[in-house]
């Protein structure tokens, strides 16, 4: 169950993140609302998982796929470069992803 919540934490840090592009500076009420909910209930997920998983592997996982999810969304929905070495480099974080699950003992 910790898994699942580290994921579902990860994914929502991915939108959250992305959300602050459209708060303009938290200047605007609905998306500075959905961000911040955003905010409030990954680190939440986070705490509940981290309960019974290692902290160092919860917390490099959850923010490991916030990075590569941002990364990823950026590219694909918000213009930014797609180079082959930002996509290798997202690889080696979904690599490290999967060697901390891998070795955490969970």
């Amino acid at each position: 169950m910790a898994w699942i919540l580290i994921v579902v934490a990860g994914l929502l840090e991915v939108a959250w993140s992305i959300g602050m592009k459209y708060t303009d500076g938290f200047t605007r009420l609905w998306p500075s609302v959905f961000t911040g909910a955003g905010i409030v209930a990954s680190m939440m997920l986070l705490s509940y998982a981290a309960k019974s998983l290692p902290i160092g592997t919860a917390y490099g996982v959850w923010v490991g796929i916030g990075a590569a999810g941002a990364a990823i969304v950026g590219m694909l929905l918000l213009g930014e470069p797609a180079t082959a070495a930002r996509i290798f480099f997202i690889g080696l974080l979904l690599v490290s992803i999967v060697g901390l699950k891998l070795t955490s003992g969970h």
